[in-house]
C-alpha cells in the first residue's frame, strides 16, 4: 500500500512492570473465573495469573499491585465499525428497509444533509486530526482495545494509509504475531468471482459486507458466491468460501446458507442494533451458531448503530431476551463474541482474546465483582469502566489506575457520566497526521465545524472554524501529500467493502462510480448544522428516548435496552 511505513508493534514494549488484582475472568472457558487473582505484566504481556498467597513471579520484587475493586476481562475486539462516521448523531430512520442499497446515496434524498454532505466536510486536511482523535476516544470509553482502522489517503498520487493510533487495527498491525486482515477488496476482485475465489482461497482475512438486508436482493450477495459450473467441477467445490471470508450482517442469510458458510469454515459478524433500526430484523444467530459459525460483534456506526462496543454489546443481550427461548445467547456467548471468537476470526486466537500468560496484556476493568460475571460486564454502565489497558499500558481510566505504575505518565483530564477520568493518548509511534491534539481540542474544532456546515459547504473555512482548528494546532503545510479520510464508498480508492457479482444476470451491488453519479443526480436537501455525537450514553441525555422513538425496533426492545443502562 502507497505510503506505508512499517513501524514495530502499536506501543514498543514498556519497562515498567505491572500487576492489578480483582476478579479476573480469563475467558479461557465459562468456568475459569478466578474469584481473586493478580495479573502480572511485562513487556507488553501477562506474564502470569496468580491466586493469592502465591509466590510473587520471577522480575516482580518489589512491584506492589494495584487493587482494581473490580472484575478483569480481556480487551474489547470490534470486528465492524466505520470509524469516522461516529462523531454524527443516531439518525431517525424514516422507514422500514430491506435492502442496503435502499436507503444510502442518492436513492435516500436524507442521505447527503445527515450523513455524506457532512462527512465530505469532515473528512478534510485541516479537520482530519479531530475526527480521528474524537472517535478513536470513542471506542476507548466503550472498552475496545481492537477495532477496524481508518484509511487515509493522499491527494498526490493516490497514496493510501491506514490509521495508526492508541488502539489496534485490524488492518494494519505491524507485528509478525497479529496479521492483519482486510476490509476493503480491489474492483476487480468485486466484479469477478474467479478472482474473488482465488482471493479467498489465501490465508488473509477479509472481513466484507455480505447480505446486509432482509429481502431476496440482500440474500442475492450471497447466492452470487456460488461458483460458475466448469470452476465448481474442475475445484470439487460449490462455493466461493473458505475460512478466511469473515462475513458482515449476512442478516438475508437462510438456514442453507449458514450450513455451507459453516461447512467451509467461514464467520460471521453481528451488528443487532443497526440491522434492527434500518430493516426491523437481524441475523439468525441462532442457526448460524448450530452451523459452527464463530460469531463476532461490531456497533457499525452511530448514524444507525451504537455508541460503542459495549452497548451493542447491551442490544444483542436485550435482543436475545425478547427472541423465542430456543434462539437464546447466553451472556457468556455475547462476551466471547468480543473477546476469544473474534481474536480466532482475524488469526489473533493465541496472542488476544483471553486472560492467560504469554498473551498481550489487552484488558478491560470494569466496578464490582459480583454475580454472573458475564451479565456483570453486559450491565455494566460506561462509568463502571475504570481501566482500558492496550499493549500493557494503561490508556483510559480512573485517575488510581492511569497512572505512572500503569505506564501512563501523561494523561488528559475527561468527565464521563460526570464522572472523573483520565486519558493517556501519549503514543511515541502515533500517525504523523494526528500529531498530539488532545481530546478537548478535537471537540472544540468539530463542535465549531459541525455548527457552520451549511457555510462550510460554500468556503473553505469560515471564522467561528478557522479560530478553533487554529487553537488545535491545525496541520501545517509539508509540501507533501495532504492526508484525508478515505470515507467508505464516498470516494473512490480503487477499494470497496463489498463484493456485486452477478446472480442471474444481475449484479448484485452498484458500482463506486455509478453510486457516486446517483447520489449527484438526485436534488439534495441543503446541508444544515449537525450536533456533535457525544462521547456515551452517559453523556447523551436524550440517545435512549430518541432510540424509543424508532419505528422499526421490535416491540419491547428499546425498553429491554434501557434497562441495561440503569
Amino acid at each position: 500500500m502507497t505510503g506505508r511505513a512499517v513501524r514495530g508493534p502499536i506501543d514498543p514494549p514498556v519497562v515498567g512492570n505491572v500487576a492489578l488484582t480483582g476478579r479476573v475472568v480469563t475467558m479461557g472457558s465459562a468456568a475459569d473465573v478466578r474469584e481473586s487473582a493478580t495479573v502480572w505484566i511485562a513487556n507488553s504481556r501477562i506474564q502470569a495469573i496468580t491466586a493469592p498467597g502465591d509466590p510473587v513471579p520471577v522480575g516482580f520484587a518489589g512491584v506492589k499491585p494495584l487493587a482494581t475493586k473490580g472484575t478483569i476481562y480481556p480487551g474489547l475486539i470490534d470486528l465492524h465499525n466505520h470509524l469516522p462516521y461516529n462523531v454524527l448523531p443516531l439518525w431517525q430512520v424514516p422507514k422500514r428497509y430491506t435492502n442496503r442499497d435502499q436507503w444510502g446515496s442518492g436513492s435516500n434524498p436524507q442521505y447527503r444533509p445527515l450523513i455524506s454532505g457532512p462527512m465530505g466536510i469532515l473528512g478534510r486536511p485541516e479537520y482530519l486530526p479531530a475526527v480521528v482523535r474524537y472517535v478513536e476516544v470513542k471506542a476507548l470509553l466503550g472498552g475496545s482495545t481492537t477495532t477496524q482502522g481508518i484509511k487515509l489517503f493522499s491527494d498526490i498520487h493516490g497514496g493510501q494509509r491506514y490509521y495508526r493510533g492508541v488502539v489496534r487495527n485490524v488492518e494494519q498491525t505491524d507485528e509478525p504475531d497479529l496479521p492483519e486482515g482486510a476490509t476493503r477488496i480491489a474492483d476487480v476482485d468485486a466484479d469477478l468471482i474467479v478472482a474473488f475465489d482465488k482471493l479467498i482461497r489465501k490465508p488473509k482475512k477479509l472481513l466484507l459486507h455480505l447480505s446486509e438486508g432482509t429481502d431476496d436482493t440482500a440474500r442475492n450477495h450471497f447466492l452470487a458466491l456460488k461458483l460458475p459450473v466448469e470452476v465448481a467441477q474442475a475445484e470439487g467445490r460449490v462455493w466461493a468460501l473458505s475460512p478466511s471470508l469473515v462475513g458482515i450482517h449476512c442478516a438475508a442469510l437462510k438456514t442453507p446458507d449458514f450450513a455451507a458458510m459453516g461447512t467451509a469454515g467461514a464467520s460471521m459478524v453481528w451488528s443487532p442494533m443497526s440491522n434492527l433500526l434500518l430493516y426491523g430484523a437481524t441475523s439468525d444467530v441462532a442457526t448460524a451458531r448450530d452451523h459452527g459459525l464463530p460469531i463476532g460483534l461490531g456497533p457499525d456506526w452511530s448514524p444507525s448503530g451504537s455508541k460503542n462496543l459495549l452497548g451493542e454489546m447491551k442490544a444483542a443481550f436485550a435482543l436475545s431476551r425478547l427472541d423465542r427461548p430456543d434462539a437464546f445467547v447466553s451472556p457468556f456467548e455475547i462476551v466471547s463474541m468480543v473477546t476469544t471468537n473474534a481474536a480466532h476470526m482475524i488469526g489473533w486466537g493465541e496472542q488476544v482474546g483471553r486472560l492467560q500468560s504469554g498473551f498481550l496484556a489487552d484488558l478491560i476493568v470494569v466496578n464490582g465483582a459480583t454475580g454472573d460475571p458475564f451479565e456483570h460486564l453486559l450491565r455494566a454502565a460506561e462509568t463502571d469502566l475504570s481501566l482500558v489497558m492496550i499493549n500493557g499500558v494503561a490508556r483510559y481510566g480512573l485517575s488510581a489506575l492511569v497512572s505512572a505504575r500503569t505506564n501512563a505518565p501523561a494523561s488528559e483530564s475527561i468527565k464521563v457520566g460526570g464522572a472523573a477520568r483520565r486519558l493517556n493518548l501519549a503514543h511515541v509511534t502515533a500517525d504523523p497526521a494526528i500529531g498530539a491534539i488532545t481530546l478537548a481540542q478535537a471537540r472544540s474544532v468539530l463542535t465549531a465545524t459541525m455548527l457552520d456546515l451549511p457555510q462550510l459547504e460554500h468556503a473553505p473555512v469560515t471564522p467561528a472554524v478557522a479560530r478553533a482548528v487554529a487553537r488545535a494546532g491545525g496541520p501545517a503545510p509539508t509540501g507533501g501529500p495532504q492526508w484525508r479520510l478515505a470515507l467508505d464508498e464516498l470516494v473512490d480508492t480503487g477499494q470497496v467493502l463489498r463484493t456485486r457479482f452477478r446472480y442471474r444476470n444481475r449484479r448484485t451491488a452498484p458500482r463506486l462510480d455509478e453510486w457516486v453519479g446517483a447520489s449527484r443526480a438526485a436534488t439534495p436537501l441543503p446541508l444544515r448544522p449537525v450536533t456533535l455525537d457525544p462521547l456515551t450514553v452517559a453523556d447523551d441525555d436524550s440517545f435512549l428516548d430518541r432510540l424509543g422513538a424508532q419505528t422499526n425496533l421490535p416491540a419491547g426492545f428499546a425498553a429491554a435496552l434501557a434497562a441495561l443502562y440503569v
